[in-house]
């Protein structure tokens, strides 16, 4: 199964399941794919971060960790409070993150040609997560291959 968020012409938001890349296409071809709100036949897919593979498990890459550079000795550094709830959601999404390493097999660089392998059948469905480029995702998003970006939190890049 592989889920879209979509928008018709009037820009009403909704997400539909489909069994396959596939079938969104035929359905939308034939204009059976319509807004609940103002039932427009019109409808896209919006920009997402999907999932690839049919487990509870996500697939994702993660962002590229940029390289520290030291301040100069009184340069100031811009600085936040934060409130009990957004440390809260930082905690989760840092849990989250740990949960997807530790339960999916890290395959590098390699993670378009393996996403790819799975979205069409090659070889079994398994929770992957590796590299990408921003191109090679924008390819594998348009080719209506999910996957979603691991969450990387400010702090973990210093």
């Amino acid at each position: 199964m592989i889920r879209y968020t979509l928008a018709c012409d009037k820009r009403h938001e909704f997400e539909i399941w489909f069994k396959n890349s596939a079938d969104y296409d035929r359905q939308r071809k034939r204009s059976l794919v319509t807004c609940p709100v103002c039932a427009s036949a019109k409808v896209e897919k919006t920009i997402m971060a999907p999932a690839l593979g049919h487990s509870s498990k996500k697939i994702s890459i993660p962002q590229p960790v940029e390289t520290a550079v030291p301040a100069a000795p009184e340069a100031k550094s811009p600085v936040a409070m934060m409130s009990p709830q957004e440390r809260e959601i930082r905690g989760k999404l840092k849990e989250l993150r740990e949960h997807l390493t530790k339960n999916a097999d890290n395959v590098g660089n390699k993670f378009p040609e393996e996403a790819r392998k799975m979205h069409y059948g090659e070889i079994d469905h398994r929770s992957i997560y590796g590299e990408a480029s921003p191109k090679e995702a924008k390819e594998l998003h348009e080719e209506g291959i999910e996957f979603h970006p691991l969450p990387v939190l400010p702090d973990e890049r210093n």
